[in-house]
């Protein structure tokens, strides 16, 4: 039976606080995200003590996490952010074990100036994929060091975006700690996106035995192509709603086919977590029961 969760970042509180509403919502697993009022890893050195800390918590909780979150452009284009960024997310990856799961979850980013979520042509270039195949391998091979596994998270706008490059990613980088995050959004443009059940099919016909976790979010045709942002107290991961054509709205405000993509996912994975995301202020509620009931309908 497939569990539904959710990223913690969207309770922005303290760890307890946050470990109660998450129960008090009727969600069974979630995505860590460690940006609480009381510990964010993205401003403070992580220790092994406060990450051994909070996967005491969950676990007393009996809360699993899924996964960990440490989002953020590994392409930057400015070599000292990074840097920065890189050194997070092997941060990250050593504290992994430590925060009861060990998948480290980031995007592939872009080498867009103006927005991590921005298309640049440069992006399209042999020269880029080559540039972050590079940068995925050496994490993939830290965190066969330290224990972790690196889920990377496509997006179009991304360098690694289509279906085809993350085929070619896996290929060449053919190693048990590189897994994929299912989240079929990820892949709609605007030439695509009036075919939405035969993409998730080819999706999940290509990908589907590289992905450990799925995530929940839907998606629109948009002619505004700017980024898209909602007005919440969460991550810029969290507050990010679309660009380029596509808006990304949460679970259930979309056309996205939820039926056919959950019974596409539990065909071969029954029991992976699925996590809703792109929510706005007051809509977990009826996400969750959105998310529930297609799995419900598809007695998933």
């Amino acid at each position: 039976m497939i569990a539904t969760g959710i990223f913690t970042g969207y309770y922005p509180d303290t760890v307890d606080n946050v470990i109660a509403a998450v129960k008090k919502d009727g969600f069974s697993c979630v995505q860590l995200d460690v940006s609480f009022k009381d510990i964010d890893s993205a401003k403070e050195y992580l220790t092994k003590e406060k990450a051994q800390e909070i996967r005491g918590k969950f676990r007393d909780a009996n809360l699993p996490v899924i996964a960990v979150s440490s989002y953020t452009n590994i392409v930057h284009h400015d070599p000292v952010i990074r840097k920065r960024n890189l050194d997070y997310i092997k941060m990250m990856m050593q504290r992994a074990l430590d925060l009861g799961c060990p998948y480290v979850a980031s995007e592939t980013g872009t080498y867009n100036t103006e927005s991590d979520w921005l298309w640049d042509d440069h992006n399209a270039t042999e020269e880029a994929y080559e540039e972050a195949a590079e940068i995925i391998y050496d994490l993939v091979k830290f965190g066969k060091e330290v224990g972790a596994t690196f889920i990377v998270e496509n997006y179009v706008n991304n360098v690694i975006g289509s279906i085809e490059q993350v085929q070619r990613l896996f290929r060449e980088i053919n190693m048990p700690n590189l897994k994929l995050i299912c989240d079929p959004t990820n892949y709609f443009t605007p030439s695509n996106i009036h075919d939405v059940d035969g993409q998730l099919r080819r999706i999940f016909d290509a990908l589907s035995d590289k992905m450990v976790i799925a995530h929940a979010k839907d998606i629109l045709p948009s002619e505004d192509t700017k980024v898209k942002q909602a007005d919440i107290d969460a991550d810029e991961s969290h507050v990010f709603r679309g660009a380029g054509g596509v808006e990304l709205p949460a679970a259930g405000l979309g056309i996205l086919n939820y039926d056919l993509y959950v019974s596409l996912l539990a065909k071969e994975h029954p029991n992976i977590p699925l996590i809703i995301e792109h929510l706005d202020s007051g809509d977990i509620p009826r996400a969750k029961a959105f998310v529930d009931g297609a799995l419900r309908r598809c007695g998933v």
